[in-house]
């Protein structure tokens, strides 16, 4: 072969696919299938948890006119000698852990167990919901957890705008809670919805069912039980809208035996031997959320322990008393503020203190929750008060007063 058809064959060699540093032919390239997609690993129990949680800040201080003014069950530092206090600091862990477990842990770093002891950590929640369906539409709730009484009672004080729940039903179960289990059922379109109520700042209480029902101790959060006689509670409460605006109605009631503890009696109090008294109480809800005009009523009867000055001893006597509170929703630019006036009475006892003390309270309370961004708040209360709560060691004590409150909370 001559130079010249060498030449030839070095120029065609790339156009018909042999490569110039071999001689064998270029493969075309294979046909791709379609990429199969991955499938995500399950994800571990662990993986699922969350965090979150607030504190508040209070300062009861400004234009107080009777330092001799206060309220055990709403906050220790009011009255007396009181400047600034942390309220509450609660850091909450829970999550979905499986598609029908769900797990809730809520300590509080701030727990105060008088006025001369403050922010001992002490737990508040500390619970299980298993469902029944995949929906959780039915679902027993077991541990230490929210007694469902009261639509105040079972809203987080982190939504709540006046500083302190109301006396009359905050009554029934010191810190709403005690340990039992809850069985609760709410289609799964009302979930979403109690929901929403919340995560949209309508001020909602939060899901505890269409229905609840419950047994739990009595005692109350972080005591032990003191006989066999467990308390039974029932609630029934449903939203529904009418136009534009959205409105819960509910009925709930309660009933058991309470022992009063030896550690609450005064020397020289009298009381029945063995310490029991009935413990029984049913209230009414009605609520109309703030869109943009608000209303909030409930209003409870019963019967329980309660000091009586004129023979000394703790009987059991009726009670009664409630609330009103109207409320406003309205923005500037990002900002939310929420003005209210909530009016409150209560003629009862309060089991969980002194000598099962006797109460009668008329209180007004004026203010505003500003919130600038998701993050903080602000609330300035003014408190008008008129307060009779009356013991074996305090038989005529009758407190009338104001002041302006303030609270800051931060939400994380």
């Amino acid at each position: 072969m001559n130079v010249k058809w060498l030449a030839v064959a070095w120029l065609l060699i790339p156009l018909l696919g042999f490569s110039q540093s071999d001689s064998t032919l270029t493969q075309p390239p294979a046909t791709q299938l379609p990429a199969q997609p991955v499938q995500a690993a399950p994800k571990k129990w662990f993986e699922n948890i969350q965090i979150r949680g607030y504190a508040q800040v209070r300062y009861n201080g400004l234009f107080e006119t009777n330092p001799d003014l206060g309220c055990e069950q709403c906050d220790r530092s009011w009255g007396g000698n009181g400047g600034f206090f942390i309220r509450r600091t609660r850091v909450i862990i829970y999550g979905q852990i499986h598609k029908r477990v769900y797990l809730y842990i809520q300590p509080d770093f701030a727990n105060s167990p008088s006025s001369d002891r403050l922010h001992f950590a002490q737990l508040r929640d500390m619970y299980f919901d298993v469902g029944l369906d995949d929906d959780n539409e039915f679902r027993f709730r077991i541990g230490q957890s929210k007694i469902p009484y009261g639509f105040e009672n079972m809203q987080s004080s982190q939504n709540r705008i006046p500083l302190d729940r109301n006396d009359a039903l905050n009554s029934a179960i010191a810190n709403e809670r005690d340990l039992g289990v809850m069985f609760y059922w709410a289609p799964k379109r009302i979930r979403a919805l109690f929901k929403e109520l919340v995560d949209s700042g309508l001020k909602g209480s939060g899901d505890y069912g269409v229905l609840g029902l419950g047994i739990y101790n009595g005692q109350t959060a972080n005591t032990p039980e003191l006989n066999k006689n467990r308390h039974v509670v029932a609630r029934l409460t449903y939203p529904f809208t009418v136009g534009n605006q959205i409105i819960e109605t509910g009925i709930q009631g309660y009933t058991g035996k309470y022992v009063m503890p030896r550690a609450n009696l005064s020397q020289g109090v009298k009381f029945v031997e063995d310490l029991n008294y009935i413990d029984q109480r049913v209230a009414a809800t009605f609520v109309l959320y703030p869109k943009p005009f608000g209303i909030q009523t409930e209003y409870n009867i019963g019967r329980g322990p309660e000091f009586n000055k004129a023979t000394e001893t703790i009987e059991v006597q009726k009670l009664t008393g409630g609330y009103v509170l109207f409320n406003y929703k309205t923005a500037i630019k990002d900002q939310l503020l929420y003005p209210f006036i909530r009016a409150q009475y209560y003629d009862g006892g309060k089991k969980h203190e002194r000598d099962a003390r006797s109460y009668l309270v008329r209180e007004l309370e004026i203010g505003v929750e500003w919130q600038p961004f998701k993050n903080f708040e602000l609330v300035p209360m003014y408190t008008i008060s008129s307060r009779r709560y009356e013991d074996f060691q305090k038989q005529n004590n009758f407190q009338t007063g104001r002041l302006l409150r303030l609270q800051a909370q931060v939400n994380f």
